[in-house]
């Protein structure tokens, strides 16, 4: 028996690396998977998908899966997913959104096709399957259905921190990121939870930063950077186990699972009177304490 016998799942841009092996880890835990990949290189350039071969990987232990090659950044393609899932196997249970593109660029260097395509992909290719699959359980719902829905959202330390010469995908990050917790709170009324993962992983998009750091270690190591790590912690958040946990985000790395939280109010100052240029400034060290006045620090040490 496993974690989600019976159940549904889509997994967006699971072609390869992160997405395969969340597929992979659905499908081990008892779901059904819709592997989704439009086929497209690193940049977005089309090519032959490789998401026949996941289904064929999770063929070969006994699991179910078919592809689909839907646009999940368009309305047409991300609807068309949603519905044709639902017509084959009769619901939808998880949405896992992990399809993505890099155009790296320093934002005095960026054109407007990098910032488009960026923020289109990772942007709208997550809102645009969870508007539809929030459409989906809303109206079982109110059909009297109680079953609800899971949603995973990728997001990354950049967004949550701000990397520098990606603003496109820092963007598009941390709006994944504000969106995972207002949808949170817009769809707990209808039994669905949303939350984010933001995995270290090696993957296209990150072997030419990681370089032979991220290699896989030698004989039986524990291979930290195996993008399979980050299938079960998915699974996870897909299952029964984790009903109750929702508007989340959670960085994911090896064997190491750390819950983040957002903006949180670290100083304060307060007046009876509107501020002037003078006043703010007779009292920032009091605003800041020995807080750091810089970009904050890019991650949190471990």
């Amino acid at each position: 028996m496993g974690a989600l016998d019976g159940k549904v799942a889509i997994v967006t841009g699971a072609g390869r690396g992160i997405g395969r092996g969340e597929a992979l880890a659905l499908a081990r835990e008892g779901a059904t998977v819709v592997v989704n990949d439009l086929g497209t290189s690193l940049d977005g350039a089309s090519e032959a998908s490789p998401a026949q071969q996941v289904v064929d990987d999770i063929a070969g232990f006994g699991g179910t899966a078919v592809t689909n090659d839907d646009d999940v950044a368009s309305w047409d393609g991300a609807a068309h997913l949603v519905r044709s899932t639902v017509e084959a196997f009769g619901r939808l249970d998880i949405l896992v959104n992990n399809a993505g593109v890099l155009r790296d660029q320093m934002s005095f260097k960026m054109d407007e096709e990098s910032w488009d395509a960026v923020v289109r992909v990772h942007l709208k290719g997550h809102f645009a399957p969870c508007r539809f699959a929030a459409e989906h359980w809303r109206a079982q719902s109110k059909a009297g259905n109680d079953a609800g829905g899971r949603v995973v959202n990728t997001v990354s330390e950049a967004g949550l921190y701000g990397g520098t010469g990606q603003a496109n995908y820092v963007a598009a990050k941390a709006g994944i990121a504000g969106m995972t917790v207002g949808l949170a709170r817009e769809l707990k009324n209808y039994g669905v939870t949303v939350n984010a993962i933001a995995p270290r992983a090696r993957t296209r998009m990150t072997e030419t930063v990681l370089g032979e750091f991220g290699a896989p270690p030698e004989g039986d190591a524990f291979d930290e950077w195996d993008p399979e790590n980050i299938g079960p912690v998915v699974a996870w958040l897909a299952s029964d186990e984790a009903a109750d946990v929702t508007g989340q985000v959670f960085v994911v790395f090896g064997g190491r699972l750390h819950l983040m939280e957002g903006w949180t109010m670290v100083g304060e100052i307060e007046q009876g009177t509107r501020w002037t240029v003078e006043s703010i400034a007779a009292r920032n060290q009091e605003l800041f304490g020995d807080r750091r006045r810089g970009a904050p620090r890019m991650g949190f040490g471990r």
